[in-house]
């Protein structure tokens, strides 16, 4: 009789067998990594999708990755069989530096150990208590844009929304303002930024440990950002008192079995992920709504009317939320089109068999929102921005992975309603205010990066100051 084990290894063998060889591209390496293929990666995805189906290969010299548009094959790979696919590649590795072994980066125990520890941070009444500074930070914005919009003077709204979310999650964090031009953590964290997408841009670019001139800028910026980080870890463990912020409930969070806290290393990793990914995705969510709006005057009109009868003139708060149902839809369809985690990555740890086709152990694995969110077996008109598409009756008529923003699965991320409620808030109290019309001429077109940004910003001008 055929012993477990034996069983295991002929049903994994069967499986190789009927699976069906992926069918792909062949892209020339050099040209991919030299010319500049890098900033076309949405047309190489959305190309191989519209030629080949669901499931595509990517053969670039001697490297290979699989690429799954299918809303079932997302769920296989971020919730089924989620502990086949880790985080571990190349891919990943690039910002280590800035996140360490922090949530967005790390795998298995680790991850499930650090997860628990940080989730408490992310429940829902410890979110809703940081919509007065999304506000106040909002109000003092638009108080610095009067002078755009009393001169008519056309200014990047990309910028002007990292420098928001910057300063909100700069407080919710810390309970300080990093967003300023002169304040060193947010001018390391811009040079951090500027390398990321230096890196995405140009693979074949030198490896930080080689001391060319950017290198040396982005090791620098890495030590300014740990030396700051650490000092203020240092404080608020002598300070022994909860602020109310998320590094207050790190500092107090404490593992079930052992009541060990985070070490030092551990929240500084933490800090890292959340500066980084807690500012630039809904930042780059609130420049294409910007340019969105701009485009569609008749969405603009029906979310102008849901302020003014839910808000009339006073600025929202966190029970307003419930209300602004459309404000939500707006932005539930943007990230529909232009999501800021356009794409994201594995490493399968062992071999498996996605939509009968075989994928080796260790093969890399690239799921794409932006293609998915396009599929047309899904999504009518999916190029058309219709907010229409997110009423719960429509929601609930969709496989739950046409549509994965913020991932999905067991590590779907965790400041997923931090980043709505603050794009819900920032989007009401800025329309409540102004219209924001794109200058005409001027170029906006996705790059895809480190997230998915304008390329070349969004130059809009203010007008009708609303009252």
């Amino acid at each position: 009789m055929p012993s477990t084990a034996q069983l295991v290894e002929e049903k994994v063998q069967n499986k190789s067998r009927t699976a069906t060889a992926v069918p792909g591209p062949r892209i020339n390496l050099l040209q991919f990594l030299l010319v500049g293929s890098p900033r076309d990666l949405l047309t190489v995805y959305m190309d191989a999708f519209r030629e080949f189906g669901d499931v595509v290969r990517f053969q670039a010299g001697p490297f290979g990755s699989y690429f799954f548009a299918h809303p079932d094959h997302v769920k296989q790979v971020l919730q089924e069989n989620n502990q086949n696919y880790c985080k571990k590649n190349m891919f990943n590795d690039l910002i280590k530096p800035l996140a360490g072994e922090g949530l967005l980066t790390s795998d298995g125990d680790l991850w499930r150990r650090r997860r628990r520890l940080a989730q408490p941070a992310f429940h829902r009444q410890r979110v809703a208590g940081f919509a007065t500074l999304m506000t106040e930070a909002t109000g003092s914005m638009l108080d610095r844009w009067r002078t755009y919009a009393e001169k008519e003077q056309p200014f990047d709204v990309a910028a002007e929304m990292r420098t928001l979310t910057l300063a909100i999650v700069g407080r919710a964090l810390f309970s300080i303002d990093i967003s300023g031009e002169s304040d060193e953590m947010g001018q390391a964290l811009n040079a951090v930024f500027e390398y990321f997408n230096h890196r995405s841009r140009h693979p074949l670019s030198l490896p930080p440990r080689i001391p060319t001139p950017r290198n040396r800028r982005f090791r620098q910026a890495i030590r300014a950002l740990d030396k700051i980080a650490y000092g203020i870890i240092e404080e608020r463990r002598r300070e022994g008192t909860d602020r109310g912020d998320f590094l207050s409930m790190l500092l107090l969070a404490r593992e079930e079995e052992t009541s060990d806290g985070l070490t030092d290393k551990q929240l500084r990793d933490e800090v890292g992920t959340f500066l980084g990914a807690g500012h630039e995705t809904t930042a780059v969510t609130l420049a294409w709504t910007w340019y969105l709006l701009s485009l569609h005057p008749q969405v603009r009109r029906r979310l102008q009317e849901e302020l003014s009868e839910v808000l009339g003139e006073r600025p929202p708060t966190f029970q307003d939320l419930p209300n602004l149902r459309y404000t939500r839809m707006v932005i539930e369809e943007v990230m529909r089109l232009y999501p800021a985690a356009w794409a994201m990555s594995r490493s399968a740890v062992g071999e498996d068999e996605v939509g009968g086709y075989r994928i080796p152990a260790k093969a890399i694995v690239v799921l794409s929102p932006y293609v998915t969110h396009r599929h047309p077996a899904f999504w009518d008109n999916p190029a058309g921005f219709d907010p229409e598409r997110f009423t719960p009756e429509r929601v609930a008529a969709r496989p739950r992975y046409a549509y994965f923003p913020f991932g999905g699965g067991p590590r779907q991320c965790i400041g997923n309603e931090f980043a709505l409620m603050e794009a819900q808030l920032i989007v009401a109290m800025v329309a409540q205010k102004y219209r924001l019309d794109l200058v005409p001429g001027h170029p906006v077109v996705p790059d895809p990066i480190f997230t998915l940004r304008p390329r070349d910003g969004v130059r809009v001008t203010l007008h009708g100051e609303r009252r």
